[in-house]
């Protein structure tokens, strides 16, 4: 079912006044009316303009409308009764009898009970009765270091609510919660928090909150998954006579040994030091031979004399120079 916006059917804005509205709606009245315009499908705008005043005129079925528009209305412009959606106004109000129902539009019966009347309406729906809807869900972001992600948390977070005022419009209201982050989120992540969200009218329940996680890059852990990567620089005799070194992690530093002959680009996986989850990951951990910028005389003759040792050794063999 098609959505309809009365106020831009109307020209108007939500915060127009009555006397707006009906001034509006007679300028419009008067330019569609079938007997004087000439516009095609000057009927049926007729027909909508009256629809849109016969609901913002009324003070009770302008007030189930924003309601409705708030809370209603998909993203695609598309339009179904909020589940166990009981209208409080009068139908017949304004000068409108059950015969009239049929001049009115789907989205309207929909809304007000037309169809109630008619036996078309779900069972059960009356009149007199308050309004009752869930409140809507709300959706907000936290960015978490990576320790944070870790260790797990608690983090002040601040959103925005949907709720009616003393008007009978909607409003919003700012929230503010302490929220506990377990240990092991990941970016996309989402923790839910029922009842959270926007307050529900006429007793029905509040929504929710959806918390989605985004964690921030790291100086030394890069993240895939759930396993952690660190690049980790090693002298060119560690990797040629291997050794224990240390190793940080998230937690403590670790101690690790690094094989005899390693060379750049070598992988070491250190088990469950990832992030914490039903399958923790791992910590993977990328060797990196690194040159000091400058070598003592000492250095450098027995680099040559190293040089002399293995000179049947080419690292460039396999690229056929």
């Amino acid at each position: 079912m098609e959505f309809k916006d009365y106020y831009a059917t109307l020209g108007v804005s939500e915060s127009s006044s009555p006397e707006e509205i009906k001034k509006a709606y007679r300028k419009l009245a008067r330019k569609y009316h079938p007997d004087i315009s000439k516009e095609t499908g000057a009927e049926a705008k007729f027909k909508d303009v009256g629809e849109a005043y016969e609901v913002l005129k009324d003070p009770e079925k302008r007030e189930e409308y924003d309601q409705i528009r708030s809370y209603g209305q998909r993203r695609d412009g598309s339009f179904e009764p909020p589940p166990g959606w009981e209208s409080a106004s009068n139908f017949s109000r304004g000068g409108y009898t059950e015969a009239d129902a049929g001049q009115f539009s789907d989205f309207f019966e929909s809304i007000f009970g037309g169809r109630a009347r008619h036996g078309h309406h779900r069972q059960g729906a009356g009149f007199g009765r308050t309004m009752h809807m869930r409140g809507g869900d709300v959706h907000a972001r936290l960015a978490l270091f990576l320790e944070e992600a870790y260790n797990g948390c608690e983090k002040k977070i601040q959103f925005d609510v949907t709720e009616p005022d003393a008007a009978g419009g909607m409003k919003l209201r700012h929230k503010t919660l302490n929220v506990k982050i377990p240990a092991g989120m990941t970016s996309g992540q989402h923790i839910r928090l029922k009842g959270q969200g926007s307050p529900g009218i006429g007793g029905a329940p509040a929504g929710d909150l959806f918390i989605e996680i985004e964690l921030a890059p790291h100086p030394l852990f890069a993240l895939d998954g759930r396993n952690l990567v660190l690049t980790l620089p090693v002298a060119p005799w560690e990797a040629a006579l291997g050794a224990s070194i240390k190793v940080p992690t998230l937690g403590s530093a670790v101690t690790v040994k690094i094989p005899k002959g390693s060379s750049s680009g070598q992988k070491l996986r250190l088990k469950g030091k990832g992030l914490q989850g039903k399958t923790p990951g791992d910590l993977m951990v990328i060797l990196q031979v690194a040159q000091p910028k400058h070598h003592s005389e000492k250095a450098e003759e027995l680099y040559r004399q190293l040089a002399k040792v293995e000179s049947s050794f080419n690292p460039r063999s396999r690229l056929g120079v």
